[in-house]
């Protein structure tokens, strides 16, 4: 499977002390090995053998990750799905209405602010949940095959490692500023979408 081969190459060496220095890693966005591509590929074919997976359910992969998200947090808000989707507010307010329609998501208000509504899963929801997250982890394990466990346990340590920096740099990059003052003067769009 081709995700599975993509993990594996990353994960094929064992130990810092069997690893390639760095300069022989080949790291230019030219080369159809570019680690950046690599990790997009994963997570789109990731969602796409998921997605065909679950199809038959009805349930589009906006809605399998609110019914995952508020599963694992409940009481998040139309905002923080919005962010976790990467969509705009009013876009996730049709997605929660849709939900809620479906008897799937149910609003509740907020505890310190009774005009901000909370979302929660229905019963329905969680069992919806329980029939689909195998499907999910079935999915993951098929990609994971040719790993052994160590393998597996040094692509999911390395992952976490990455998130976070990611986490941190979504917070506060300073290379935002350097970019800034690269950009020519006809470049206000990019200006204009940094500043949001």
């Amino acid at each position: 499977m081709y995700v599975g081969t993509l993990i594996a190459a990353l994960c094929r060496l064992k130990s810092h002390s069997e690893m390639l220095p760095f300069e022989q890693v080949s790291m230019s966005p030219d080369d159809e090995h570019y680690i950046g591509y690599t990790m997009t590929d994963v997570a789109r074919l990731l969602r796409t053998v998921f997605e065909r997976r679950v199809r038959s359910l009805g349930l589009t992969r906006a809605q399998w990750v609110v019914i995952a998200r508020v599963h694992r947090h409940p009481g998040l808000s139309q905002t923080e799905i919005s962010d976790l989707l990467e969509i705009e507010k009013a876009t996730a307010g049709r997605l929660i209405d849709r939900m809620e329609a479906k008897g799937w998501l149910e609003r509740r208000a907020g505890p310190n602010d009774r005009r901000s509504n909370r979302m929660h899963l229905t019963e329905e929801a969680e069992r919806l949940h329980a029939l689909i997250w195998p499907i999910a982890e079935a999915t993951v394990d098929a990609a994971l095959q040719d790993l052994s466990t160590t393998e597996r346990r040094t692509l999911s340590k390395l992952m976490r490692r990455v998130k976070q920096q990611l986490l941190q740099l979504a917070e506060d990059d300073p290379a935002l500023d350097d970019v800034q003052e690269s950009l020519p003067e006809k470049a206000p769009a990019l200006e204009l979408a940094n500043s949001r």
